[in-house]
């Protein structure tokens, strides 16, 4: 028999971690998760068209995307890159056009390709921080929603089982799954400063955060919770059912 105080314990935890997985999901398939807000330019004189082109067909390249992004009000995503472009194919007749977002995702062979120190030159050493912080960007949310998975998996095992026992293990993959939350988060903010060290962006270009960041960001504080949650249920459950067995043998 479960006291009332561990079973809603439990309802609040599952809740909260449903909330982060969603949270968290919404955020990994979005690309708000840093913006470029680049000054007004006059498209007529410019040659946005070019650069369209060469952002959507040209080979993967980090300095050509990010100079691209700089200069027409890039979003950079965990899998998405994205740039703001005319929508019309008489906009030059336009003096105010109206803009769309235009979005190119990362394929999978992208995301494993090498950084390095000065983007563009690819006969100089490869940067091996900017690399494995590209890399663990993208791989740390998709291992948390995999704990969270397996996690779920175990809680419905503890159920048809009839045991408390496995929430325990259920906190510490919720605690794990956090952990990775925030280091995606931390390896991106790391990842889009040193990039912005060694590609510069032109003067008046400023970045801001993305709503995406910020789910991301969210769901690291509700695992915790739920983790907590379900480790204290399983501790306490654990030493009330103790201490009832003490009482009865003796």
């Amino acid at each position: 028999m479960v006291d009332n105080r561990y079973a809603t314990a439990l309802v609040i935890g599952s809740v909260l971690s449903l909330l982060a997985c969603v949270y968290l999901s919404v955020a990994v398939g979005t690309q708000h998760w840093y913006q470029f807000n680049s000054p007004p330019i006059k498209y007529e004189a410019s040659n946005v068209s070019e650069l369209r082109d060469d952002f959507i067909n040209r080979d993967f390249d980090e300095k050509s995307y990010s100079d691209t992004m700089y200069r027409l009000n890039g979003t950079l995503g965990l899998w998405w890159r994205c740039m703001q472009v005319p929508s019309q194919s008489h906009w030059f007749k336009e003096p105010d056009p109206k803009l769309e977002t235009l979005c190119v995702s990362f394929t999978l062979q992208q995301q494993f390709f090498p950084k390095y120190k000065h983007p563009g030159n690819h006969n100089i050493e490869e940067d091996i921080l900017r690399t494995y912080l590209w890399r663990s960007q993208f791989l740390l949310p998709l291992v948390s929603l995999a704990l969270v998975f397996l996690s779920g998996l175990v809680g419905v095992c503890a159920c048809l089982c009839r045991s408390f026992t496995p929430t325990l293990g259920v906190g510490v993959l919720h605690l794990l799954a956090g952990l990775c939350s925030l280091g995606a988060v931390c390896c991106f903010l790391a990842g889009v400063d040193l990039l912005r060290q060694f590609n510069p962006p032109p003067e008046g270009v400023d970045g801001t955060l993305g709503w995406s960041l910020y789910l991301a960001l969210i769901s690291f504080p509700l695992q915790m919770m739920a983790a907590a949650l379900f480790l204290w249920a399983a501790r306490s459950h654990r030493k009330n059912y103790t201490r009832m067995t003490a009482y009865r043998v003796a």
